[in-house]
């Protein structure tokens, strides 16, 4: 139903329009090229909508502002880093006198043992430990299942994302497992390592296990990282009980899926992993994660824990549990991500999907809706039910317009999805100005402004 032609000739001009609008974002641009790879910090900031980043200076609540004075709502929210909302006053404090009083020494700080109480509350896994972010937690943990199950492979689901882990960048290509597209340098052919899976398929689950060498299963309870693809009705508890059988470990990463609620979707649908792994958003944006484990496990875990040459095990790193880090975890625990602030955010995020599905079904337009918790995504299709089927569905040029479209009018939506995160920052009023700029961009397509 879409006009290529008049698709690219609304991006060309709303391309015109953020050049127009953004000139010291340009300059700082251009400064860059000078000095840091692909101009940016991270490469992947150069994905966002536009000729080039915008460079922002502020960030508070639900709204950001750049260097050209412009202020936007934030539904992106730093991809969950920021699920809390920006510079919340409370973690902003605990941060500023943590950095007064010394950020690390390789000793516990007094905070330690309440975030592990706390996250033993929330989850329900009986032991804990920190990391520097999701990637290692869940690098960790894997290194930790070979370890106890002396099996040497994992197993993902199809087009799954769990940070900058080898093994995890696998995807399917038929029967055979090869690297993710845009995986650079691979340090062993995947195939050696991993065994893959589609999401909701619990035959291929079962046969990947049959092998008898997968030590752990990693996985998010439902996917976000191509898109939302919600599990189906029972999917969750027969991948508990095939996993069980095989006497493969189950990991759950919910740094994601920590939008379905205080304890992630661990808690909220009553899962029973072996592992759990959180990132991003437990900081309020000071890089920290955690992962956790059952009381057998931890038991098991112990001893090697312990011993003289831990240092040299894989897990860790001299930064990791700092003081600064725990102080930013204890504080935003305790002010934010609980039950009062995702009932504010629950309603939100319905009422955006609602917002978005009234306009798809004004234009008759194949395309969905998806939520889950604080979290909502547009489809340009109907609903996938595995990553193969929602990487197959991702349309680049409508993507990037309907983004750069919006960004225009003062709204960011998360980068490489459709997807808007919703903090008790946001309000009502946010919800219904995305309806309306979605609304005018889906008429201009169509012809229909």
């Amino acid at each position: 139903m879409i006009d290529r032609d008049r698709l690219h000739d609304l991006h060309a001009e709303e391309e015109r329009r953020f050049v127009a609008d953004h000139p010291r974002s340009a300059e700082l641009a251009e400064e860059a090229r000078g000095s840091l790879l692909a101009g940016v910090p991270m490469p992947w900031m150069s994905r966002w909508p536009g000729a080039f980043p915008l460079f922002f200076v502020e960030a508070s609540g639900a709204r950001f502002s750049d260097v050209d004075g412009r202020e936007y709502v934030d539904l992106c929210l730093g991809d969950t880093g920021a699920m809390t909302g920006h510079a919340l006053p409370e973690v902003t404090e605990a941060i500023c006198e943590r950095a007064r009083t010394g950020i690390t020494t390789m000793l516990p700080s007094t905070d330690a043992a309440w975030v592990g109480e706390e996250l033993r509350r929330r989850f329900g896994l009986a032991r804990w430990q920190m990391a520097m972010s999701a990637t290692d937690a869940n690098r960790f943990v894997l290194r930790f299942a070979r370890h106890l199950t002396g099996r040497p492979k994992v197993a993902v689901m199809d087009w799954c994302y769990h940070g900058t882990v080898d093994e995890t960048l696998a995807v399917l290509d038929g029967d055979r497992v090869v690297p993710r597209p845009g995986a650079l340098g691979p340090q062993v052919d995947v195939a050696l390592t991993t065994r893959v899976v589609p999401f909701n398929d619990l035959g291929a689950l079962e046969r990947a296990l049959a092998h008898g060498d997968v030590a752990a299963l990693l996985m998010e309870p439902a996917l976000t990282n191509i898109g939302i693809v919600l599990p189906e009705p029972g999917y969750l508890d027969e991948v508990r009980r095939l996993t069980r059988e095989a006497r493969t470990l189950l990991v759950i990463d919910e740094t994601h899926t920590l939008c379905a609620g205080p304890g992630g979707c661990t808690r909220a649908w009553r899962l029973d992993p072996d592992m759990v792994v959180v990132g991003k958003p437990i900081g309020g944006g000071v890089p920290a994660a955690a992962y956790g484990l059952s009381a057998e496990l931890a038991e098991r875990l112990t001893p090697p824990m312990l011993s003289h040459d831990i240092d040299v095990a894989g897990v860790g790193g001299t930064l990791t549990g700092n003081a600064l880090a725990l102080a930013a975890v204890r504080r935003t625990l305790s002010v934010a991500l609980r039950e009062e602030d995702f009932a504010v955010a629950f309603p939100l995020a319905q009422a955006w999907a609602d917002g978005v599905a009234g306009v798809i079904e004004e234009h008759a337009l194949p395309w969905h809706v998806q939520r889950l918790g604080a979290r909502a995504e547009y489809w340009f299709c109907p609903p996938p039910r595995d990553g193969a089927a929602a990487a197959a569905a991702i349309d680049e040029e409508l993507e990037a317009f309907m983004h750069l479209w919006a960004l225009n009018r003062g709204i960011l939506l998360t980068p490489f999805h459709n997807m808007a995160l919703f903090s008790p920052h946001h309000s009502r009023s946010d919800v219904d100005r995305h309806t309306e700029v979605f609304g005018q961009a889906v008429a201009a397509l169509l012809g229909r402004s």
